[in-house]
């Protein structure tokens, strides 16, 4: 082999190896995702968030989505030339964080220019970017912009985009922003954050709302997800945080002073898809009334073993009580769900729907009986052993869960994901109208109780009295 070719195959087996360190993003595909990582970027969803403790791995699968796009290489979404923003708090956040992995895991071969805001392109890293032009497999460019939340709502105003990725939560105004700047083409919203700001719009609009809106996916990451963090690393870190700072910093937790009112409640655990329910397993309705507020009614199942199932809902405010009896039978026809001796649908209801009103001679539960649902208004609404039964069924003395939500139930959902403590260890008074009415069925229900022994017969009688009189002797044999 001459000199010449003995060269040229040096310099293309140089170029594969300088490639194959370059290419960061097939060393994530290979070894480095994790499963909750991938989980997101399976997800087709179009308005996905990531809530994760720090060092979880969110901002990772945050970056590889907006390489993934860039390029036009996503394996699990349709690939096009597209264009995206990347949003950030401030500039130093956005150069420390989205910027520095976006260029991790851009190959310099795929760069076709970068526009500097402060800084070179020769060391883009240590300066702010502007955007950056990113050759696809198409043979065409994308753009990947950079903006901060410090620029204001204007900024974000004008463009057409196919995806943004907010690095952090964002404020509201810029978050409907960018919500417009994807709507003509039908694009992508996905966020990476940890929840360190208490109940901001992100937890009414995404966190409460996954269920409610087919758009909108979440899921939570913790230090325990990221293989590559070290048990000894998390347990350091653990102790370091208050109970407060742990649950958000590490668990990736929305968190308030008051803290959760069932925080017993998994989404993984207590949430179920629908399935054909026995006949036998009705149980009964239960209802909080409301005019302008919502009234909440559900209907509940229970199984041979005691599960409570929670599976249909009727959930509706501005109504007439004669627009709600007429949804409430309807729901019951379509259950197939069994009438009383008196060809009425019955339910549990508030004990204020006995009181009357000056704009009505009848009562709330008059009127319901009038439109064809026979209400009982004799429900123990006593706040603290109700939710203290609620709980009971969430997670037993042996740790197992009795109570069981149809996903269909969105508003209980979301309420049971909402429902706080507030001061004097109240829970606050606000989007609570199915968690009243579930503790007036759980109330309704037995309380559970250990069987009864089976009486023991004569031989066992004995034994049990040849046993006590050996622990007699034993113990009097120590004293002595």
């Amino acid at each position: 082999m001459d000199n010449e070719l003995l060269n040229k195959l040096l310099q293309i087996d140089n170029e594969i190896k300088r490639r194959q360190r370059n290419n960061k993003l097939a060393e994530y595909n290979k070894t480095k995702v994790h499963k909750k990582q991938m989980a997101f970027h399976k997800c087709d969803k179009r308005n996905r968030w990531v809530f994760g403790g720090n060092r979880s791995g969110k901002s990772q699968c945050g970056a590889v989505e907006a390489v993934w796009l860039a390029r036009g290489i996503h394996p699990f979404r349709p690939n096009k030339t597209c264009d995206g923003w990347v949003v950030s708090l401030s500039q130093q956040v956005q150069r420390d964080v989205a910027q520095s992995k976006i260029l991790y895991y851009l190959n310099p071969d795929w760069i076709v220019d970068i526009i500097m805001l402060t800084g070179r392109k020769d060391s883009a890293q240590n300066g702010v970017i502007d955007y950056i032009l990113v050759k696809n497999v198409f043979g065409e460019v994308s753009k990947i912009g950079f903006k901060t939340c410090d620029q204001g709502r204007e900024k974000f105003q004008g463009t057409s985009l196919d995806w943004v990725w907010f690095d952090e939560e964002p404020p509201f105004d810029i978050y409907l922003e960018c919500r417009m700047r994807v709507l003509d083409r039908e694009g992508i919203i996905f966020g990476t954050m940890t929840p360190l700001k208490g109940l901001t719009w992100v937890y009414d609009k995404i966190y409460l709302n996954e269920s409610a809106d087919p758009d909108v996916w979440y899921i939570e990451m913790e230090w325990a997800d990221n293989p590559y963090l070290s048990k000894a690393e998390i347990d350091a870190l653990s102790r370091s945080l208050s109970s407060d700072e742990l649950k958000s910093r590490r668990y990736g937790k929305f968190i308030t002073r008051g803290g959760l009112v069932y925080s017993e409640f998994d989404a993984n655990v207590h949430i179920v898809e629908p399935f054909s329910v026995p006949k036998d397993w009705y149980d009964n309705i239960s209802i909080d009334p409301g005019l302008h507020n919502p009234l909440s009614a559900h209907w509940y199942a229970v199984d041979y073993d005691g599960n409570i199932y929670v599976i249909a809902e009727h959930y509706m405010a501005e109504q007439t009580i004669e627009f709600h009896a007429n949804a409430i039978i309807e729901k019951c026809k379509s259950l197939d769900w069994p009438t009383g001796f008196d060809m009425r649908y019955s339910a549990l209801i508030d004990s204020a729907a006995n009181q009357k009103t000056l704009s009505s001679p009848k009562s709330v539960s008059e009127m319901f009986y009038d439109y064809g649902v026979n209400v009982n208004t004799n429900v123990n609404k006593d706040l603290f052993s109700g939710i203290s039964r609620v709980k009971s069924y969430l997670k037993n003395a042996k740790g197992e869960a009795k109570l069981f939500i149809f996903s269909t139930c969105v508003n209980m959902i979301r309420e049971i994901k909402g429902y706080w403590w507030g001061e004097a260890d109240v829970p606050i008074k606000k989007d609570d109208h199915a968690m009243d009415e579930l503790r007036y069925y759980i109330m309704s229900r037995p309380e559970p109780h250990e069987p009864e022994k089976p009486a023991l017969n004569e031989i066992q009688l004995h034994k049990e009295k040849l046993i006590s009189q050996n622990k007699r002797r034993r113990l009097l044999s120590r004293r002595w």
